[in-house]
């Protein structure tokens, strides 16, 4: 009775509440007035007793606010008669329009529902932190503050019946609700309206025992300020295919990372209008990105069940272009998968001889006309087996959770649906990932325009 139905966004409790706020609304205007106050009001207390026991969503509180308010109205008018059909009118109209708001609200910023991992293992993961001591942290002063990240490795796992999954990738929902927090307020967006989204149950199990065998590696970096769990998804889907999967955060660019248990937010707000110096910024920003992969993987070499003889480095965005100048710089990756990542034009990644597979959206192109001759010109760089898909109508977060509970707004996340860019994007990337890593036989170029627009390079 809690759980929201498909395509409604509300639970039948939910909707149950709905409708007796609406036959409060309208009991003034229909026969047996009293019966239709008293059982709709009953209704709303109720469903929300029933649903406050598991958490009252924010898009039910007009509910009970117009509730309560128009309950409030008829027990100060009781014995003076009804209200004045002038003020009666405008006054359920109004609140007609907040109940109607009430679905539409639930709809656009739904319960995520993370999709299950189709892959044949089960998926664990575990956090770890280590700090390079031949890098000073270029976000602070401190000449003795070496630079250290937090990386969450998801990997192919032997998950114990009945065993608790993540929190929205994360280990508890405190964690969760923090990071969720953090990234609210860094970019502006009010954090209740983020609630159901920190919720959401995902699928791994943190430290179950792994798998059996020596599992490829990828390595990815999140978008600008996006945290090491704003891919869980794609994460959570390459585990359960075979991979172990290392995502970092990066401090002081991650909205929020946990050094020490300690909170540590990001310092990547520009202050400045000048071209040069932002372009300056990126770079330094590309660069220490680019630095901290290439150490994680120096570090995956201490995990057992890892190897990382079979390494590709990915991301996201900002983690897209970090992982290009990655794959240019460390050879040791053995290719690149880079999602939806506009470059800065004053560091273009240099020449690389590993194969990458570039996945792009319509809508970022079109809003951006020098991002695709950036990326062609990085991307002929490289050897003939590097690719370059456009996934029709994907939006720039298709390709990441925020697809799951972000409004359906097309310039964000397109039109292609709630879970469909994820799907699209998990199962190109691994047909390209088992041929570079695991030597599957396959006809990339065929086969990875059934997924949308391919180009060749190199």
């Amino acid at each position: 009775m809690t759980e929201p139905i498909p395509g409604l966004s509300l639970s039948p409790l939910e909707i149950l509440a709905v409708l007796g706020a609406l036959a409060v609304v309208l009991a003034r205007w229909l026969p047996y007035r009293r019966a239709f106050l008293l059982n709709g009001a009953a209704t709303v207390a109720v469903a929300g007793v029933a649903l406050a026991a598991t958490g009252l969503r924010w898009q039910l509180y007009p509910v009970v606010a117009v509730t309560a308010i128009v309950l409030v109205v008829a027990v100060a008018r009781r014995g003076r008669g009804r209200m004045r059909r002038r003020f009666a009118v405008p006054a359920t109209a109004a609140a007609l329009l907040v109940l109607a708001a009430v679905p539409v609200a639930a709809w656009a910023l739904p319960v995520p529902v993370y999709p299950e991992p189709t892959g044949e293992y089960a998926v664990g993961t575990a956090v770890h932190q280590w700090t390079d001591a031949t890098r000073p942290e270029p976000f602070t002063a401190d000449p003795d503050d070496h630079r250290t990240v937090v990386v969450q490795l998801w990997y192919p796992a032997e998950v114990p019946p009945g065993a608790a999954t993540a929190i929205a990738g994360r280990a508890d929902l405190e964690e969760s609700q923090a990071v969720t927090d953090a990234s609210a307020d860094l970019f502006g967006i009010p954090a209740f309206l983020l609630a159901d989204a920190a919720a959401a149950p995902s699928h791994a199990v943190f430290d179950a025992p792994a798998a059996p065998g020596d599992f490829p590696v990828v390595v990815f970096s999140p978008g600008l300020n996006a945290t090491r769990t704003a891919n869980t998804v794609l994460a959570e889907e390459w585990a359960s295919r075979g991979y172990a999967v290392a995502t970092v955060d990066h401090p002081y660019d991650a909205a929020v990372a946990f050094i020490d248990g300690a909170p540590v937010y990001s310092r990547n707000t520009l202050t400045s209008d000048d071209e040069a110096e932002i372009a300056a910024i990126n770079r330094a920003n590309i660069a220490t990105r680019s630095a901290d992969l290439s150490f994680v993987l120096t570090q995956l070499k201490t995990i057992g069940h890892v190897d990382t003889a079979r390494a590709a480095v990915a991301g996201h965005s900002r983690g897209a272009v970090a992982a290009l100048a990655a794959l240019a710089a460390d050879t040791r990756f053995d290719a690149a998968v880079h999602i939806d990542g506009g470059l800065e034009p004053t560091l273009p990644p240099g020449p690389f001889s590993q194969p990458a597979l570039s996945i792009t959206s319509p809508i970022s192109a079109a809003d951006n006309p020098d991002y695709i001759p950036n990326l062609e010109a990085a991307l002929a760089l490289g050897p003939a087996d590097t690719y370059r898909l456009e996934l029709p109508e994907a939006g720039h977060f298709s390709f990441t959770d925020a697809a799951l509970f972000f409004p359906p707004v097309p310039s964000a996340v397109g039109t292609i649906g709630r879970t469909e860019g994820l799907e699209r994007t998990s199962d190109a990337t691994a047909l390209f990932l088992d041929s570079v890593l695991r030597d599957r036989p396959a006809d990339l170029p065929a086969e990875l325009k059934a997924y949308g627009d391919l180009a060749l390079y190199g």
